[in-house]
């Protein structure tokens, strides 16, 4: 295998830029070429891609985002559109594909490797934290930072008027960032998809503070949980209590990647290309007990990494 391919796919997370990098520099290391495909699967099928070397990924493991741009790609979920991406896997001579994106562009990888037998391996990039075969993926720990950063922002505020806050973080399907933010950051309450949480227990308990003197709360909605604005309403409404709203959204998203996420992105993007040059395929690369490990992109894709429901209890006993 000489000539690899490096894309990045689905939502930006932060440390992409670190794990292109790593499968950049560690194959040029072996003696291979690598080349960079922009915007995800898009660049394989309109065949945009460049050369990359030494000094095409100077400078960017500090930097958020991807070099490479990325997208959706509804074109590459078509048969018509991956014999096009396959067209020109051939013209630019690509031997192996490593992609670096969560469940979604895994599914594309798999599928991709299955009609044309193209050696691919995944690398988890996603800040939701979802992706089985890996404790931790890219982008995660910068996002869950971010998240606390803004709730010690928040909480000056909310002490020094007295009022209850909503914090709507990202996380659809998953609570991950939900969780571990409010728990880092003392929230009062953590509203995730995955333990449902009533209004009325919940304004139950801010009421309880209330009687013992708690004059101010955080409270954390997960957006696949519940709609911040809605909570916030009913909690007024049912309440009386003075609730404000943030919505984080993309901001979550970006911003220098924290020393774990340019690490783990290191070597991640690093064991892809080992594997690769190994012969191996249709694996992910992920970190599990501080050690890389290999999954079946399989079962990367069919299973979830599940909540850690202990980590909801001992949060929800601390916020007392």
């Amino acid at each position: 295998m000489q000539r690899l391919g490096v894309l990045t796919s689905g939502g930006d997370s932060s440390g992409m830029n670190a794990a292109i990098r790593a499968v950049v520099r560690k194959a040029i290391y072996h003696g291979r070429e690598v080349m960079g495909i922009m915007r995800g699967y898009n660049g394989l099928i309109e065949g945009d891609m460049q050369p990359m070397n030494l000094g095409s990924v100077a400078d960017i493991i500090h930097r958020g985002g991807t070099i490479l741009h990325t997208a959706r790609s509804e074109l590459f979920k078509t048969p018509e559109g991956r014999a096009k991406a396959y067209a020109n896997v051939q013209r630019f001579g690509l031997q192996g594909l490593v992609v670096i994106g969560g469940d979604g562009s895994f599914r594309g990888a798999l599928q991709f490797n299955r009609e044309y037998n193209i050696p691919v391996i995944g690398v988890p990039g996603t800040i939701d934290n979802d992706i089985y075969g890996t404790d931790y993926s890219i982008g995660f720990d910068t996002a869950v930072n971010t998240v606390v950063d803004a709730i010690n922002k928040i909480r000056d505020t909310a002490t020094s008027h007295e009022r209850t806050f909503i914090i709507e973080v990202m996380g659809r399907d998953s609570g991950w960032i939900a969780l571990t933010a409010g728990l880092a950051g003392g929230a009062e309450t953590i509203l995730i998809p995955e333990k449902p949480l009533s209004i009325d227990e919940l304004c139950d308990k801010l009421m309880r503070g209330y009687k013992r003197g708690k004059l101010h709360s955080i409270i954390i909605v997960a957006e696949g949980a519940a709609s911040g604005l809605e909570v916030g309403r009913q909690i007024k409404e049912k309440t009386g209590f003075d609730t404000k709203v943030t919505i984080l959204g993309h901001l979550q998203r970006g911003g220098t990647p924290t020393a774990f996420d340019r690490n783990l992105a290191s070597r991640l993007g690093a064991a892809a290309v080992d594997l690769l040059l190994a012969g191996e395929s249709g694996k992910m690369v992920g970190m599990i007990s501080g050690k890389v490990v290999a999954t079946d992109l399989q079962q990367a894709v069919q299973k979830k990494q599940l909540i850690d429901l202990d980590m909801y209890t001992l949060a929800d006993i601390l916020s007392i």
